[in-house]
């Protein structure tokens, strides 16, 4: 017989709700995980140094890998594919002479630079007047965090000012040969497409709630007063979401 509704635990479903949320998280992106892991495993499956192949056969290989994620209806990710590292990447500081990006971005929402579009393309670094940065790549955490630890790093969020100019989460993988790094796999999602995924599951708790990076800036909130992008405390008792750095908290204790 169910038990009345007068003596419903407030707090064991708040926590039932908060476990459900965390719990989605995790599954999330643990799927991205596996799907990196089978790309890594992919660009490495014909014994080839893939930074030898030349550009075109390399772009190929990649595309056929990620476009058909991509191109799904309604797709989780808007970017994906592989950076290169060049030789002179491992020789210490300096501008790399050979960076080489097999990227391509998913159809992107309308903004002010770019405008939207309906079909995958590749990105065309020539175009982004904008992107000198990245010759030198090594020192952005998507990329210097796997190179170091030699395992998957997820960040963000942050804001995009290169492809999607919105807020996203970067999900990168080391692809690595006989110990030498030789580039990474890896995706961009929307933190408005995570929203989506996120915030029913993060509903089912009493309470309001964000979804937090380790240096508690918000990625979900189901609290209208705490947008994207804010940074809140962090309690040390905040629940983790598993194989991920985020963390649930209870918005009325980080204010």
């Amino acid at each position: 017989m169910a038990e009345p509704l007068l003596n419903v635990d407030v707090d064991a479903g708040a926590r039932a709700g908060s476990t459900a949320a965390a719990t989605r998280d995790a599954g999330l992106f643990a799927g991205i995980h596996a799907t990196l892991d089978e790309w890594r495993e992919a660009v490495l499956a014909d014994g080839d140094d893939l930074t030898a192949t030349g550009p075109d056969a390399l772009d190929e290989r990649v595309a056929a890998l990620v476009l058909p994620e991509l191109e799904r209806d309604d797709p989780l990710l808007i970017g994906a594919g592989f950076i290169a590292a060049s030789a002179s990447s491992e020789s210490g500081p300096g501008v790399d002479r050979d960076l080489h990006f097999a990227w391509w971005l998913g159809p992107l929402d309308d903004n002010p630079v770019f405008g939207a579009t309906s079909t995958p393309s590749k990105l065309d670094l020539g175009a982004r007047s904008y992107a000198e940065y990245l010759r030198d790549f090594r020192s952005l955490d998507w990329y210097r965090i796997p190179q170091s630890t030699h395992r998957t790093h997820i960040t963000g969020p942050y804001v995009d000012h290169l492809c999607a100019c919105d807020y996203i989460v970067t999900v990168t993988s080391p692809v690595e040969r006989d110990g030498r790094m030789i580039g990474v796999v890896g995706v961009d999602v929307y933190v408005k497409r995570l929203e989506r995924e996120l915030l029913p599951a993060m509903l089912g708790d009493t309470r309001p709630l964000a979804l937090v990076n380790a240096s508690g800036r918000v990625l979900v909130s189901t609290d209208p007063a705490v947008a994207v992008g804010t940074v809140v405390d962090v309690p040390d008792d905040a629940e983790r979401c598993a194989g991920t750095p985020f963390r649930l908290v209870p918005t009325a204790r980080a204010r």
